[in-house]
This record gives structure tokens, C-alpha cells and sequence, in this order.
């Protein structure tokens, strides 16, 4: 709606060259020559004269944003220790330029700085709202202790190694152009809109200005590279909003823009919930795909980063959609199993009391209207009559109560599919299956492993150190088992000790996981159990060895010769039966003769 000043304001803007002289306050000649056009003129001239000086200045709306809000949204979310952004801003001091500027290449050096902001929205209705304004500076250039902004050591840019370590040294810029005045009220050490600098400690040191907006409104702020800002939504319309932030940068005695960012937050009167999922066996939570026959653990988590609701009394009320009912709990976790496979609907409702604004008191009723009587208006001016204040019961039904709450509430709904899966997984055995001697440090073990539900299709075996902590080997294969579900996994084990066995069964949508602790014995050929093996392989070869010797010789001398009287016959006899007693004494030397009246008479010879 044009109010109709603006109507004669525009209207003489653009007749004005054309008005002939004569309608120029002609009026004033007498009552009779009055004319209200002129004094529309005149009226619409004293308006621009008043609209001149306000355009002159630069206003922070202007500035900071191209949206302006209505007066009603300006009056009706006015934020605490905000500023209305109809002040004027202070162009001298803090330049502004718009978007595309060729001095925005200029304003840092070696690059361009980004500003990022966030916010931890959507934000409950009355809780408090923090934004978050962190500056990245360009490469190998970060900010020291004392606010400068310095070149990282060791580190090279496009430009490469600066002889000079500062980018900017505002240390000294501070002392040079407050060094004439202790106090530091230096005319340039204000904000926009004039108001001087917070004098907190260390207040020198922080060297970037921050200007925040939205509704309307705007919020200053000295900082260092990374600043926050929390805003209390009681008075916030629902819905997004937009924060837009602007930053200045020390330069001398005036300020340079190096960042411009906006981001969009959220207010709303539903609590924000979030559920997380989980199932002991379930191979991926975040489908929504469940086991059958196995709990579901559901745990609630409330937005709330304020602790806006820390005091209320939250109630979850539970449908899970098998037609078990309705669950109502204070604890924020549950547990539930699904004993039917297909899809099922959960809807969840969060219940709060929250700090919230007192209703309005009802209207006074209002009296029948009949044909009093004296008496009976004599009566009704006396009981109306006002009494000392606070006896009147309306009255006190009006006392704003600080401490009233409302019912806030949040929902959260999703859609599960049950199915079947690996419920359980066992080992029933271990076997350990002998290796050739070529392998003496390997070992090879059979585990015999029994499931239930359904049929397994990959198997995966981790083998770790005793803890289970630090994994040595992990071996994963497809498997093909029948019906019953009974397979054996091989493993190999390199060298003895005690090892910690994961063994996992996996389909599409489950794994199952069994653990055992496992020792595995020393196969070093000299462990005993190497040695004795060993002793029985030489006993064994050299019985061999005896026995085919033994039938040789037996077979090449088993005809009968008759003993002659022919001295030939008789040396080639004696030496057949000197070779036969040479090879019984070698191969049996337990049967030789063991005489000591012989070994007395042997020893007597040789005396």
C-alpha cells in the first residue's frame, strides 16, 4: 500500500520542471485563492527535504542484505541484544563493496580468505540457536598466538618461501596508531555503527570484525579467526531463516571487507528425533533390513543443543507395527524382536514439557442482562467495586506465571523389512591334520562349524594375537553348504602358540560370528615329539635294512654242501663259517656267547 505523501512525492518529482509558476504557493495571496493541490506540492516537498539526509547515509540494511523484512516481522522477532538494521552505517570507516568488486582480488594477501558458517539447527522453539564463523586462510598462512597472522614453517605456496615471516603484523600496527592514547579510545576502534570496542583483556589482539544478520537485525562482534554466536528463538518465526555474516579486517586505522557467507537455519516447534538402529547379527543397519527371531535395540536422540529440554519429563510412546500394541517408556532405548518376516510400519512419539509462553487468561463471563431491580444493581455496584490492589481474582488471573510449560512433540516414522537370517553360528570341533616333513612351521587345523536360520554363502576367518586385538590373517571364501548346515573351514597356522579365532557366516543380509581361543603346538624338529618321531623312522629302515640283507644271504648259501676230506673243501668251509659268525655277531650281537668261563681263559691267554 502507497501511502498518498508517496503518491505526491513521486507526482512531484516528475511534473515539478513542468508546473507553471503562477501554482507556486499562490495560496498564500488569500483564503479565497486557496488551492489543496498546491499544499499536496508543498507537502510532498517537505518530505524530500526530510528523505534527503537519510539517503545520504548508508543504512546496515543496505549493507548486509538485499531482503528487508516487514515492520511487523521486525517488531514481532526482536532477538536480545540485537540492533535494528534501519541505524546507519559507517561507510568511511568500513568501506563497503558489492559483489563482483575488483578490490575483493586485493583485500588479503596471497589470496582470497573464505569465511564458513554453520549453525547447529533446525533448533526447538525457545531453545537457544549457536552460529559458528570459521575464516581459512590461504595456503602455508595461519594465526599465532598474539592475533598476527603469520607464514607456516617449512611451508611453500605458489609464491614460495617469504623471507618475511608475518602477512600481517597488527601487533604492530595496534602500538602505532594507539601509541598516543593509553587509553585506547581511538576514534577507528568502533564498529559500524559507531559503538566503541569492548575493552576485555587481550581485546587488541583480536583483530577481525564480525557483523551478523537476520530478521531484520544485526549483531556486532570482535574476534579472532574463529568467532560463535547464539540467539535465543523465542521470538523467531517459524521456519528457515537466513543469517548472512560479514568480515572486516584490520588495515591502519580503517577496516577492509575480506569475506562475505550466508547459510539457512531452521526454528520449529517439533522436536527434532533422530533413532538409530541396531541388531546383533544385521550385516548393514542403515537399510532398514532386519533379522527375524533376533532384538532390534532402537535409541532416541533428541536434537537438543542447549539442553533446552534437560528439564522436562520426555515420554516415548512406541508402535512397531506387528500388532503388539502400543509402548509407552521415559527411557529413551528399547529393545524389541520381529518373530514374522515381511515389512512392518514404526512410528514413535516424543513427548516433552517444555518452557513455553503462558496461555492468555479466559475472558470474564459476561452477565445476564434482566430488569434489575434497585436492589439487585445495588448489589451488582458494590461486588464491582474496584478493592486495593491484588484482591481483585481477575486481576490476579492476568499475573503472567514464569514458570509455565507447553507440550512440545516430535515424531519419527520408518519402515523395517524382516527376514530371515543367521541367527547363530558354532564351532564343534578342531582337528589338526598332520603336514609332510617339508612344512615343519606350518600347521593346519580343521574346524567342524554347525549355523541356524539361513544358509550361510561366504565364510571368513580372522586370526588375531590371544587379545584379538592385533590381526595377523583374514581369509574370506564362498562356501556352498546343503540343508543342514554343517561345514569344515581350514585354516593354516604359521608357527605354535595361542591364537584368537573369529570365524563369521555371511549371507545378503546377516553375519553370524563365533570366537575361540586356539593353541597350537611347537612343530620344530627338535621338540620332542620330532624326536621321538624321528628315532622310530631310523629303527624302522635299519629292521628293513637287516631283514633284506638276512634273506640274501640266506638265499645264495641255502644249498647243502657235504663236507670232504680234501683239504680245498675243508679252508673253503672254514671260511664260510668265519663270514657267517662275522655277520651274526654284526647284525645280532645280543645271540653271541657270553661265557665268563671263555672270558677267563681269554684273558688267561693273553697274560
Amino acid at each position: 500500500m502507497i501511502l498518498p505523501e508517496a503518491l505526491y512525492l513521486i507526482k512531484i518529482e516528475r511534473e515539478a520542471p513542468q508546473m507553471p509558476e503562477e501554482h507556486c504557493c499562490s495560496w498564500w495571496t488569500g483564503p479565497e485563492e486557496f488551492s489543496m493541490e498546491c499544499l499536496y506540492y508543498f507537502l510532498g516537498f517537505l518530505l524530500l527535504a526530510a528523505r534527503l539526509p537519510l539517503d545520504a547515509a548508508k543504512r546496515f540494511h543496505d549493507v548486509l542484505g538485499n531482503e528487508r523484512p516487514s515492520a511487523y516481522m521486525r517488531e514481532h522477532n526482536q532477538l536480545n541484544s540485537w540492533s535494528s538494521d534501519e541505524n546507519d552505517w559507517n561507510e568511511k570507516l568500513y568501506p563497503v563493496w558489492k559483489r563482483g568488486d575488483m578490490r575483493w582480488k586485493n583485500s588479503w594477501k596471497g589470496g582470497r580468505v573464505q569465511a564458513v558458517l554453520t549453525s547447529d539447527s533446525p533448533a526447538l522453539v525457545g531453545s537457544n540457536i549457536t552460529f559458528a564463523v570459521n575464516l581459512i586462510f590461504p595456503r602455508c598462512q595461519k594465526e599465532d598466538a598474539n592475533g598476527n597472522i603469520v607464514y607456516e614453517k617449512n611451508c611453500r605456496n605458489e609464491a614460495g618461501l617469504s623471507a618475511d615471516p608475518y602477512v600481517y603484523n597488527w601487533t604492530a600496527w595496534s602500538e602505532d596508531s594507539d601509541g598516543e592514547n593509553g587509553t585506547g579510545q581511538s576514534h577507528h576502534n568502533v564498529f559500524p555503527d559507531g559503538k566503541p570496542f569492548p575493552h576485555h583483556p587481550g581485546w587488541r589482539r583480536w583483530n577481525f570484525i564480525y557483523v551478523f544478520h537476520t530478521l531484520g537485525q544485526y549483531f556486532q562482534k570482535l574476534g579472532r579467526c574463529s568467532v560463535r554466536v547464539s540467539v535465543n528463538t523465542a521470538n523467531v518465526t517459524l521456519g528457515p531463516q537466513l543469517m548472512e555474516v560479514t568480515v572486516y579486517r584490520r588495515h591502519g586505522r580503517a577496516y577492509v571487507p575480506i569475506a562475505q557467507v550466508k547459510d539457512v537455519y531452521v526454528v520449529t516447534d517439533q522436536i527434532p528425533v533422530f533413532v538409530t538402529m541396531f541388531q546383533k547379527n544385521d550385516r548393514n543397519s542403515s537399510d532398514e533390513t532386519f533379522l527375524k527371531d533376533l532384538p532390534i535395540m532402537f535409541d532416541v536422540l533428541i536434537h537438543d543443543p542447549s539442553h533446552f529440554l534437560n528439564y522436562s519429563t520426555i515420554n516415548y510412546k512406541w508402535s512397531f507395527g506387528d500388532n503388539t500394541g502400543l509402548f509407552v517408556s521415559t527411557n529413551h532405548t528399547v529393545n524389541h524382536t520381529y518373530v514374522l518376516n515381511g515389512t512392518f510400519s514404526l512410528n514413535l512419539t516424543v513427548k516433552a514439557a517444555a518452557p513455553g509462553p503462558c496461555p492468555p487468561p479466559p475472558p470474564p463471563p459476561r452477565p445476564s442482562k434482566p430488569t434489575p431491580s434497585l436492589a439487585t444493581t445495588l448489589k451488582s455496584y458494590d461486588s464491582n467495586t474496584p478493592g486495593p490492589a491484588g484482591d481483585n481474582p481477575l486481576e490476579l488471573s492476568r499475573i503472567p506465571d514464569e514458570n509455565c510449560q507447553i507440550n512440545r512433540y516430535g515424531h519419527f516414522q520408518a519402515t523395517i523389512t524382516i527376514v530371515e537370517g543367521i541367527s547363530e553360528v558354532n564351532i564343534i570341533q578342531m582337528t589338526d591334520v598332520l603336514m609332510p616333513v617339508p612344512w615343519p612351521e606350518s600347521s593346519l587345523i580343521d574346524f567342524v562349524v554347525t549355523c541356524q536360520g539361513s544358509i550361510p554363502t561366504e565364510v571368513c576367518t580372522i586370526i588375531s594375537d590371544p587379545t584379538c586385538e592385533i590381526t595377523q590373517n583374514t581369509v574370506c571364501s564362498p562356501v556352498d553348504v546343503d540343508e543342514m548346515c554343517l561345514l569344515t573351514v581350514r585354516r593354516t597356522f604359521n608357527g605354535s602358540g595361542t591364537y584368537c579365532v573369529n570365524l563369521t557366516l555371511g549371507d545378503d543380509t546377516s553375519l553370524a560370528l563365533t570366537s575361540t581361543l586356539i593353541s597350537v603346538p611347537d612343530r620344530d624338529p627338535a621338540s620332542p615329539l620330532r624326536m621321538a618321531n624321528s628315532a622310530l623312522i631310523s629303527v624302522g629302515c635299519l629292521a628293513i635294512f637287516v631283514t633284506v640283507i638276512s634273506l640274501l644271504v640266506y638265499k645264495k648259501h641255502k644249498e647243502y654242501n657235504p663236507i670232504e676230506n680234501s683239504p680245498g673243501n675243508v679252508v673253503r668251509s672254514k671260511g664260510l663259517s668265519v663270514f657267517l659268525n662275522r655277520a651274526k655277531a654284526v647284525f645280532f650281537p645280543g645271540n653271541q656267547e657270553k661265557d665268563p668261563l671263555l672270558k677267563n681263559q681269554e684273558f688267561k691267554g693273553v697274560s
